[in-house]
C-alpha cells in the first residue's frame, strides 16, 4: 500500500496543534518545546504515517520534543537540541539509529530516572494505551491512558507524587547538568529495597544503557 503524504498528513484544517498549546499553557507544570528541523519533521510524519489531526501527530511534526519539568521527562518529537533522538530512530523508522526498536510498542517519551513511556502497538492487548517501564520494578505497567491523556497528564498532573520515590532533595540543580542522552543511574538501583532517590548515589550515562534494561524486560 502506498504511504501519504506529507502534504495530506499536515495538510488537515483540524491540526491538533493549537489545541496541544492550549492545554500545555493551562497546565500547571513546567514546560519547553524543543525547536523543530522542517526537514526532520517532514520526514518523521512521513515515516509514521500520523496525521497531524492527532497529538501524537502534531508533536511529531510541529515539535523536536517537549522536555517536561526542568527536563526530567523528555516527550519525543522529530528530534533537536535538549533532547536525543526522535520518535523515528527510537523506534527503527531512521537508517543508523543506534537504538533497536521494541515490538509492539512505539516509545513516546523518557525520563531522567530510566524510564520509558510507550504506545502499546500489539504486545499487551491494549493498542493506544501507554505503558511506563518502571526502574524500580523493571516491568511495563500500564497507565490506562492513551496519548492525549497521557500528554494532558504531563501538562498538569502530579509528577512530584509519581517520581516521589525517585527524586532527592536538589534535583533540579542537578537536571541542569545531566546533559543531552543522559540519564541517572542509581546506587543501589532502583529495584532494590535499600535504593531511593535519597539514599542512593546517582551518576550520569547514556540513556541507551538504560534501554537495555527496557528491552529486556520487554
Amino acid at each position: 500500500m502506498d504511504k501519504v503524504t506529507v502534504q495530506e498528513l499536515a495538510g488537515s484544517a483540524r491540526d491538533a496543534w493549537d489545541e496541544v498549546q492550549q492545554l500545555l499553557a493551562d497546565g500547571c507544570n513546567e514546560y519547553s518545546i524543543v525547536s523543530r528541523d522542517p526537514g526532520a519533521a517532514d520526514d518523521t510524519l512521513y515515516r509514521l504515517q500520523v496525521s497531524t489531526r492527532s497529538y501524537l501527530g502534531t508533536v511529531a511534526y510541529r515539535t523536536g520534543g517537549i522536555l517536561f519539568d526542568h527536563g526530567w521527562i523528555r516527550l519525543l518529537g522529530s528530534g533537536g537540541a535538549g533532547i536525543h533522538g526522535s520518535l523515528t530512530d527510537w523506534n527503527g523508522h531512521k537508517d543508523g539509529s543506534d537504538r533497536t526498536a521494541l515490538e509492539g510498542m512505539l516509545i513516546v517519551a523518557y525520563d531522567a530516572a530510566g524510564g520509558f513511556f510507550a504506545l502499546d502497538t500489539g504486545r499487551f492487548g491494549q493498542t493506544g494505551h501507554v505503558y511506563y517501564f518502571a526502574p524500580d520494578t523493571l516491568e511495563w505497567e500500564s497507565t490506562e491512558l492513551a496519548y492525549s491523556g497521557f500528554l494532558n497528564w504531563l501538562a498538569e498532573g502530579d509528577l512530584g507524587l509519581f517520581y516521589q520515590s525517585f527524586r532527592w532533595e536538589g534535583w533540579q540543580e542537578e537536571m541542569s547538568r545531566l546533559g543531552d542522552g543522559k540519564v541517572f543511574a542509581y546506587y543501589p538501583p532502583l529495584w532494590v529495597h535499600e535504593g531511593s532517590g535519597e539514599s542512593s548515589s546517582k551518576a550520569p550515562v547514556p540513556v541507551t544503557e538504560a534501554w537495555q534494561a527496557a528491552r529486556s524486560s520487554g
